[in-house]
């Protein structure tokens, strides 16, 4: 478990475990939000397995699951939905974490600066510099 602080409500992490979700909740999260897709490596938990480990532990669960690269405006306006609607904060997962702090970045797109949503991914271990042009507001 390693979360890495995206803002005050949400953190990036990579792949967790059903195992993990009483630490989460111990750490003070309120909600995990997988955005991994089911499948994607064998052996990975699957999205039921992590939401029914999170709520034996207390926290809420929702699943955005997206592909790494291909991170739609509707993705981002699911993430954007459920992210509102989980208590906080939140605790997001994907494979690395790359995806969760992609979607939270456009999710910010028009509120927060390119410059400012690629820094604080960097300070997070997150290099979001390809996706500038899109950060800056262009197209997807």
């Amino acid at each position: 478990m390693d979360p890495r602080p995206l803002e005050h409500d949400l953190s990036a992490a990579p792949q967790a475990a059903p195992q993990d979700m009483p630490r989460v909740a111990a750490a003070g999260f309120r909600a995990v939000l997988s955005n991994r897709p089911d499948g994607e490596e064998p052996g990975q938990p699957t999205a039921a397995e992590m939401k029914a480990a999170a709520e034996a532990a207390g926290l809420a669960f929702a699943h955005v699951p997206v592909r790494g690269g291909a991170i739609t405006d509707a993705d981002v306006e699911a993430f954007r939905q459920a992210l509102n609607a989980l208590p906080k904060p939140v605790f997001g997962f994907c494979r690395t974490g790359a995806r969760t702090t992609t979607l939270w970045a456009l999710s910010k797109v028009g509120g927060r600066s390119a410059d400012d949503l690629v820094n604080v991914a960097a300070n997070a271990g997150y290099d979001l510099s390809g996706l500038r042009s899109r950060l800056d507001g262009g197209a997807s």
